[in-house]
């Protein structure tokens, strides 16, 4: 089954296969449900209901997180204060990275974070505002598997374009 996000870039195959480079080196190194919690953050701040319900998947399926309850409020859904940290700096690049402060990256770095973990959230974040704007710009709706979520998790994830109907 093609998805729609591997349709949108049928116009321009070479920039598909290099977001999928770009994924890939950045997953190399970082750990990867950190990588699905900052997406998920970055994408909730977008409003891409289609990158908010496809990492929300992986988060519950692959790491049995608390999806709802993190898309509500990750403050409040009972992650540790690291992934909270994560959260909010991936929250703080798509709101406007030009205010982030050393202060911002000392926060993760007290909370044991190396300057390489903060490139990686940062990056994940940046990358998420280039492939979620892109879908966005091009109509791209999130695919019709995703009604099969429950309505409750359905309801919190679809945070911009609904879910194609087929």
């Amino acid at each position: 089954m093609t998805l729609n996000h591997e349709l949108a870039w049928s116009e321009r195959p070479e920039a598909q296969a290099a977001w999928v480079q770009l994924v890939t080196a950045m997953k190399s190194r970082m750990d990867e449900r950190r990588y699905e919690l900052a997406t998920l953050a970055a994408a909730r701040r977008l409003h891409s209901s289609y990158c908010c319900l496809a990492h929300g998947t992986i988060l519950r399926d692959k790491f049995g997180e608390p999806v709802r309850e993190i898309a509500l409020d990750h403050r409040t859904a009972g992650l540790s204060e690291v992934d909270v940290a994560v959260m909010d700096f991936a929250e703080k690049v798509v709101d406007d990275a030009n205010r982030i402060t050393d202060a911002d990256r000392q926060r993760l770095r007290d909370l044991g974070l190396s300057d390489a973990d903060i490139m990686d959230v940062a990056i994940a974040a940046g990358a998420r505002c280039f492939y979620s704007k892109t879908l966005d710009a091009m109509g791209i709706l999130p695919d019709a598997h995703f009604n099969q979520l429950e309505p409750e998790l359905r309801e919190v994830l679809v945070v911009g374009r609904p879910i194609a109907e087929r």
